[in-house]
């Protein structure tokens, strides 16, 4: 399947569109990924990798890397990176790191908002996505690109 993005709303070009400390605007999000954060690692891993990665084999390995290592945020924070890489969001690898490594549930549950906002049912996962934007008729396509000088 080639790559295609959502964009049912746009946000800001560089902007997160929820705040880093905004858990609680998803309550149920926010308890699962206090008790549980392999599960909303798994659903964003899915959608960052455009089904490439199922939500079981991404939060199987983050569980994995956790009870090994007690370092899963060194896993989850290139999905953040990567994330912002495919919408435009800025930020830095460094910040990435820093963010997952002292607060990575506040991390986890800020990607699975952006995906969220962005028009994804992060239930559905990838597939389900692609089948749901297909049934509803939504042309799906690359982001807009700004081209360089223009008159």
């Amino acid at each position: 399947m080639e790559a295609q993005r959502f964009h049912d709303k746009p946000q800001a070009e560089g902007e997160w569109s929820t705040g880093f400390c905004d858990c609680f605007s998803d309550c149920k999000n926010c308890c699962i990924t206090c008790w549980c954060p392999c599960i909303t690692f798994g659903q964003v891993a899915e959608i960052v990798d455009q089904g490439a990665t199922t939500c079981g084999t991404g939060g199987a390995i983050y569980a994995l890397l956790s009870a090994v290592t007690g370092c899963a945020c060194i896993y989850s924070c290139f999905y953040r990176g990567k994330m912002r890489a495919q919408y435009n969001i800025g930020g830095s690898h460094c910040g990435d790191c820093l963010q997952h490594f002292f607060c990575e549930l506040c991390a986890l549950t800020q990607e699975y908002r952006e995906l969220k906002n962005r028009g994804f049912d992060m239930t559905l996962g990838w597939a389900g996505n692609v089948q749901r934007q297909q049934n509803q008729g939504v042309a799906m396509g690359a982001p807009a690109f700004q081209g360089g000088m223009t008159r």
